[in-house]
């Protein structure tokens, strides 16, 4: 376990974004260069039954930000990328994700295996999917305020709760879509911007409490391994493992995603570099939101591995 009074900020951690990521064409290029990465999405077709990668590769990306494809298609091509970089020596000291991203995190830790992380993802994505259909809901981003100023207006406009704390000046709001206009609306009228997310539920909210209790079912069966790398979790804001993570997986549906105080937690366990493995710098930009000198590097390609080199000697 990584010491909180570590003096130096010499920690490397490993950082899995989560649904929104996705786009035509990710992880192609490691599928095309590295054998471990093919691999993973060989072991992701198989286990899913149908041509993962194709969709990854090929779109459309209509069929692609499904969230039934979506989810397994970014958790799929995150551990792909992380494993390319682990094979060519790259070590981190704790992981971390955003949402979807903690079940990579998972993986890179050794608590869970790739197959299973697979087969949660695509129960969570069915369970979710089902009350989103019975409670149509949506999220929206407030931007620009404090996180005081986004919880009083989501009470204001009710059947809205804050869904994800991002970084300063962003939190997204989620909730039924009657509430989600009505904070839309009351912001625009106090001067506060706003951005509706192309999204299909109220996710990580009270709305998905029956998804959780189903979800709950599928997590009892599931075997968490001993993990290699400590996890930190952006549900509890504190390091997890072993039996915890079976509540804590469930919990995440309805709880929100506290982005941003895990990164002050990440500084205070010693980590100083965030490395993002995915497709796009979603994380890695809001990292510097929130610690602006903090050192990120993204993964997407194999020509980003050699940045990775110069982490030698750091974390683990």
């Amino acid at each position: 376990m990584i010491a909180s009074e570590t003096a130096a900020n010499d920690k490397v951690a490993l950082l899995f974004p989560g649904q929104g990521v996705q786009q035509v064409g990710m992880g192609h290029a490691f599928f095309s260069a590295s054998a471990v990465a093919r691999a993973t999405f060989d072991e992701a077709n198989d286990v899913l039954g149908y041509d993962l990668a194709r969709l990854c590769f090929e779109g459309p990306a209509e069929r692609l930000t499904e969230t039934e494809h979506c989810q397994p298609a970014v958790l799929t091509t995150s551990v792909a990328l992380w494993r390319a970089a682990e094979e060519a020596g790259f070590r981190g000291d704790i992981t971390m994700g955003h949402s979807l991203g903690e079940y990579a995190a998972l993986v890179a830790n050794g608590s869970l295996e790739f197959s299973q992380a697979l087969k949660l993802v695509v129960e969570r994505g069915a369970v979710t999917t089902a009350v989103a259909r019975e409670h149509p809901g949506t999220m929206a981003a407030v931007l620009g305020v404090s996180e005081d100023e986004v919880e009083r207006l989501c009470a204001e406009a009710g059947d809205v709760w804050p869904a994800n704390y991002n970084c300063p000046g962003q939190v997204v709001t989620s909730g039924l879509i009657p509430g989600i206009d009505r904070l839309i609306e009351l912001a625009k009228a106090q001067g506060i911007k706003t951005r509706l997310l192309e999204i299909d539920g109220a996710f990580h909210s009270s709305i998905m409490a029956p998804a959780a209790e189903c979800f709950r079912d599928a997590l009892s069966s599931v075997r968490i391994d001993v993990p290699s790398l400590p996890f930190l979790s952006a549900t509890s804001v504190a390091l997890e493992r072993g039996e915890q993570l079976r509540a804590l997986l469930a919990q995440q549906l309805t709880a929100p995603v506290r982005f941003t105080q895990t990164i002050y937690a990440a500084l205070d366990l010693g980590v100083g570099t965030f490395v993002e493995f995915g497709p796009r710098r979603v994380l890695t930009g809001l990292v510097r939101r929130v610690i602006p000198d903090a050192t990120t590097l993204n993964v997407a390609t194999p020509d980003d591995l050699p940045a990775l080199a110069a982490l030698e000697g750091r974390g683990h």
